[in-house]
């Protein structure tokens, strides 16, 4: 098989399966898979970011200081659980992805990410987060919409984002941090009651997903969750 990723010929080798959890070839060579760091082990209840990557001084309990810092600002977000860290060949890989056109290159997380998504989010509703016009049009997908669309189950055009922004991966955390409202409701879409997942690419400030869930929220949504590729 051709790696997806690096583009190398590749057999699979056994025990794949055992380390990956999944039924079927895998579309990125042993290299290539060698690199990625699944989220495991303890995890901040709120955020999912794996406690193993940060001082104990960090921790409060069950949750990060991140997570501690939002929760006294007042939250919109129940939980984010991300499959993967992003790590410096997740953050190449993910350039690749959304910034070279290789729209192809997600489908290797398909597997993981429907794993992943029915332990955490069953009964829950996908919005993918929406791109403005101008950078849909610039990358010529929403990595989001093809995110959710691994996961074989509907998902509801709910949000819009109607300012044309700098790159998040360009802002600083504190511009990150000081996003003001992003989006902006599409009537007729029906959230009332619902528990609704957010699906974006990377988690990192969590500031992005924030701002989504509180629109959903403040039209009715009865919980608003998020999941990731990737937890930064």
């Amino acid at each position: 098989m051709k790696c997806l990723y690096c583009k190398s010929i590749f057999v699979t080798s056994i025990g794949w399966r055992d380390l990956f959890g999944l039924d079927h070839e895998p579309l990125l060579c042993e290299d290539c898979r060698g690199e990625l760091v699944f989220i495991e082990g303890e995890i901040c209840r709120q955020c999912g970011r794996a406690f193993s990557l940060f001082p104990e001084k960090y921790r409060q309990n069950d949750l990060c200081s991140d997570c501690v810092e939002w929760n006294q600002k007042g939250r919109s977000i129940s939980k984010n659980r991300s499959l993967l860290q992003y790590n410096s060949f997740l953050q190449e890989f993910m350039a690749q992805f959304k910034y070279r056109g290789d729209a192809e290159l997600i489908k290797a997380f398909k597997s993981g990410l429907q794993t992943l998504f029915n332990k955490e989010f069953r009964d829950s509703i996908l919005v993918p987060i929406p791109l403005s016009k101008e950078r849909h049009f610039e990358r010529g997908f929403n990595q989001s919409v093809l995110i959710a669309g691994l996961l074989d189950i509907p998902m509801l055009d709910a949000l819009a984002r109607p300012l044309h922004e700098e790159k998040q991966s360009k802002k600083s955390r504190l511009d990150r941090l000081g996003n003001r409202t992003l989006f902006s409701f599409k009537t007729g879409s029906e959230v009332h009651g619902k528990s609704i997942a957010l699906v974006d690419d990377i988690y990192t400030t969590g500031a992005t997903v924030e701002a989504a869930g509180k629109i959903l929220l403040d039209h009715g949504a009865r919980k608003v969750s998020s999941f990731t590729v990737a937890r930064g």
